[in-house]
């Protein structure tokens, strides 16, 4: 049987909520970017070979059962399967529905929330490519809980503006209740075209009742690097997302902060929900000369090590790194190989916790596809990111979302200048 599949790196921590394809990181937005990136091994210039479509060889799975055996275990499937058959008082009963029921009960037994069955409409719809337009929103997702999840507005985009904040979690679009609907078709929902809005009911913890919010859709601009020069010598460097161009943009900004001398570097991963995993692995090859990056563990004992590629442009100079709620992914992977071999410090507050790749496999004959998560993600030191996060060296909570003021960043400054004093 040829399965066809398609790996997803759940947060990629996000989505964006574009009407488009950004990258594998989910936007809402062109950002709730269902960046619908979800794939983080395009064939676009990638490198990194694809997943086999197995999760184990037969010799690492556990003894398969006999016939015998298999008969015996669905006797009560069977018979429960008769007993509704006869005696249910609507007749006749539906049976695509019931199997499909009971795939999507056995799935949920296993516990994960990000394995899942797609009925063949669900598939289909969350199969539709984005229109390639970048117009939602402007929110970093995550489509694999219970509800949508933001997991971090865009800086400046209508989820910021409105006070959508990271944890949020989208009960409701335009008053229709989104309990059981698969988070990329609530995605879907929340896109449409500039201009025009949606109505968005929040489930907010430690808020008793849902939030309402109104959010106006507009065209958003994606920015992947940002950089500059502080007062204090210091150079600062943001990423927003981990997309094709990210590695390329990142180095220029590095050739250009670095022939002014900086006495430390600030690299900023607040807000920045993922994107593709080799371009996680890039950038942190700019900061760590050798050694292992990511470690991506299957359930049956097999591991996939991604290696530092060397030639990295700033593996010398003092490190500082900003993380907040907001940081998934792509975005852990790079802190958390930063933090495991001192490279730098980790400033701000604990990151997401978004380490799983999922596959997803069509069944036979339209029937839908099962999504499965096949590995976890592991640092260097062998941490597990997954609903874990990374705690940072430095704790600095932000309270105030009213001030200018960045204590995070102002923190990761005293820490380079103490460093380079003296």
């Amino acid at each position: 049987m040829s399965k066809g599949w398609k790996i997803v790196l759940g947060l990629f921590a996000g989505v964006v909520i574009l009407t488009g394809v950004f990258t594998s990181g989910m936007l809402l937005g062109a950002a709730i970017p269902l960046l619908t990136g979800m794939d983080l091994r395009p064939d676009k210039g990638q490198s990194t070979p694809m997943l086999e479509p197995s999760l184990a060889t037969p010799e690492a799975r556990a003894t398969p059962l006999t016939p015998e055996e298999l008969q015996t275990l669905f006797d009560p499937f069977w018979q429960a399967w008769d007993i509704v058959h006869e005696d249910f008082v609507e007749q006749p009963v539906n049976d695509p529905a019931l199997m499909q029921g009971a795939i999507r009960g056995m799935l949920e037994a296993l516990g994960d929330e990000h394995t899942s069955y797609l009925d063949p409409d669900m598939y289909q719809q969350a199969s539709i490519p984005l229109s390639g337009e970048y117009e939602g929103i402007g929110a970093w997702v995550d489509p694999d809980g219970e509800f949508l999840t933001i997991v971090s507005p865009m800086p400046g985009s209508p989820a910021e503006q409105v006070g959508l904040e990271p944890g949020d979690q989208i009960i409701a679009v335009d008053g229709e209740d989104m309990t059981g609907v698969d988070g990329n078709l609530v995605i879907r929902r929340v896109l449409g075209p500039a201009e025009t809005k949606v109505s968005l009911t929040v489930r907010r913890e430690g808020v008793a009742e849902p939030l309402e919010f109104e959010v106006t859709r507009a065209n958003i601009t994606i920015p992947s690097v940002e950089s500059r020069m502080l007062e204090e010598g210091i150079a600062y460097v943001r990423l927003y997302t981990f997309g094709e161009d990210t590695r390329e943009n990142l180095r220029q900004a590095l050739d250009s902060l670095l022939e002014e001398d900086p006495a430390g570097l600030i690299l900023d991963l607040r807000g920045n929900g993922g994107g593709y995993l080799q371009t996680s692995v890039d950038v942190a090859s700019e900061f760590i000369d050798e050694g292992t990056i990511v470690i991506e563990r299957f359930g049956d004992g097999r591991e996939q090590t991604y290696r530092t590629e060397g030639r990295g442009g700033a593996t010398e100079i003092p490190l500082v790194v900003l993380v907040d709620g907001g940081s998934a992914s792509a975005s852990e992977i790079v802190a958390g190989a930063i933090q495991d071999y001192g490279r730098g410090m980790l400033v701000g507050e604990t990151t997401f916790g978004k380490g799983s790749v999922q596959n997803w496999v069509p069944l036979d004959n339209n029937q839908g596809a099962v999504r499965v998560t096949v590995a976890y993600w592991y640092t260097p030191n062998g941490r597990l990111i997954h609903e874990t996060g990374l705690t940072p060296d430095v704790e600095v909570p932000v309270e105030d979302t009213d001030t200018e003021a960045d204590p995070q960043l102002e923190k990761a400054v005293e820490i380079l200048l103490e460093k380079v004093q003296p």
